[in-house]
């Protein structure tokens, strides 16, 4: 593709509207823990709430491939970020007129995971379409996808912390609500005339047997694919405990031993800061290096602050942890965003990405709900040190199970291989096959106050 047909105006908007989507995902998972701690004193309570956002991430996972296709990636991420910006806004509204409940506490967390999950996803399955019309490589534009999106958690991390501890929670979910507008109107404008944020042409209405079938298409890809199983199922696990720590323990361990808010903002945007590096130096020199021994290596380093809290009082030693964990969570999205685009064909990436995020999310919603109870029953530490451990069993597998191989060598996904169709959008089966590699999904490291998954 010459200079002059290269078009970067809507890959620039995709990861602008990304970044500060996800500024305000780390001002929710700052602000609406520590409002909930300030309002209820309840560990239980806060891992009830992070537990009544997590279920409709999954719920919408699991549907709403075939939606996002029909209905369009471009109004997806628009229509999506709009209801998350109004559900953040009431709950400030109602608690400062004296209306607010925990059950809608509760119902509105709900909506925004009902919500924010597709938006995100319509996204995501958009950079290799994206990066065709910029004349990106492939492998350049998922790490600086996933480098911007660390960058914009470490700063939204940051910002929210301090804003906590000098404005209060409540006014934090304000400008929580101004992210996710201004997300809506960066996706309306810079995906205007792209053929693939459009709805599917020629396609059949989207009736129940319709449905049931795109549906069946995307978790039948997905069931087929051995590599692609034995990511989703070591996510899995790992997104439930990364939950636990992000929404639960490190509040909690921040409030009783760290100082404040401020605290937890600094070590998340200390981690954030780290993993962008971490995702800028596999985009410059990543490719040199079999993926799966990065991969695990990067995995047991992220879980070095769960750890650590579990025996300092102090945040120096956290900031350190911090640090190193960043650095090695920063490799693993490009790693597994790679693979994934590269397997899947461009017609099945919205129904395969949707079912993949519902596998990986399938155990996250017990996350925050298990971590208030541990923390009621043993103790911040013992609940540390059991979640802390469990991570670093569950992201030994690499190293035991021989498919993991195949995230090193090419591998023919079901059905052959060939192409991608970036023509434009098509209904199923118009499109070609994948190219040859192996297939993942993108993995939740155990941030402090990660974002749900991407997909």
């Amino acid at each position: 593709m010459s200079a002059e047909q290269r078009d970067r105006r809507p890959l620039f908007a995709v990861l602008s509207a990304n970044a500060i989507s996800i500024s305000g995902n780390s001002l929710t998972l700052i602000g609406v823990p520590w409002f909930t701690l300030e309002t209820t004193g309840s560990a239980g309570k806060a891992g009830l709430v992070a537990f009544c956002a997590a279920v409709p991430v999954v719920v919408s996972a699991i549907a709403g491939g075939p939606v996002i296709d029909r209905i369009g990636r471009r109004r997806v991420s628009v229509a999506s970020d709009l209801i998350c910006a109004l559900a953040l806004a009431a709950i400030p509204l109602l608690s400062q007129a004296g209306l607010l409940r925990f059950w809608m506490l509760c119902a509105l967390m709900a909506v925004t995971g009902l919500f924010h999950a597709p938006g995100e996803t319509s996204r995501h399955v958009l950079v290799p379409e994206l990066a065709r019309r910029a004349g990106t490589p492939l492998s350049r534009a998922a790490s600086l996808y996933d480098a911007v999106s660390r960058g914009a958690r470490m700063t939204g991390a940051a910002v929210g912390g301090l804003l906590v501890a000098v404005i209060g929670a409540d006014t934090v979910l304000y400008a929580d609500a101004g992210t996710f507008l201004l997300s809506a109107l960066l996706a309306l404008v810079g995906l205007r005339g792209v053929p693939a944020a459009e709805p599917l042409r020629n396609a059949p209405a989207l009736n129940l047997a319709v449905y049931r079938t795109d549906l069946r298409e995307g978790y039948s890809f997905l069931l087929r694919t051995r590599l692609l199983l034995a990511v989703d199922l070591m996510v899995m696990v790992t997104n439930g405990l990364a939950l636990s720590w992000s929404a639960v323990l490190l509040p909690i361990h921040a409030r009783e031993e760290l100082g404040g808010s401020a605290a937890q903002g600094l070590l998340v945007a200390v981690f954030g800061g780290s993993a962008l590096i971490g995702a800028l130096l596999h985009g410059a020199v990543g490719h040199r290096f079999p993926r799966r021994p990065v991969f695990t290596v990067g995995f047991l380093i992220s879980a070095a602050p769960i750890l650590t809290a579990a025996f300092t009082h102090t945040v120096a030693p956290m900031v350190v942890a911090a640090v190193f964990g960043g650095l090695g969570a920063g490799v693993l999205n490009p790693i597994l965003t790679t693979a994934f685009y590269e397997v899947v064909p461009e017609e099945l990436r919205s129904r395969v990405g949707g079912a993949s995020t519902a596998a990986v999310l399938l155990v996250t919603p017990l996350g925050g709900l298990a971590a208030g109870f541990l923390v009621e029953r043993v103790g911040i530490t013992g609940a540390l040190l059991t979640v802390g451990g469990a991570f670093v069993l569950a992201t030994l597998s690499p190293l035991f199970f021989p498919v993991w191989r195949e995230l090193d060598a090419p591998v023919e996904p079901p059905g052959g291989a060939g192409e991608t169709a970036d023509a434009g959008r098509t209904a199923p089966g118009a499109g070609t096959g994948p190219s040859s590699a192996g297939p993942a999904t993108p993995a939740s490291a155990p941030a402090p106050a990660a974002s749900p998954p991407r997909r």
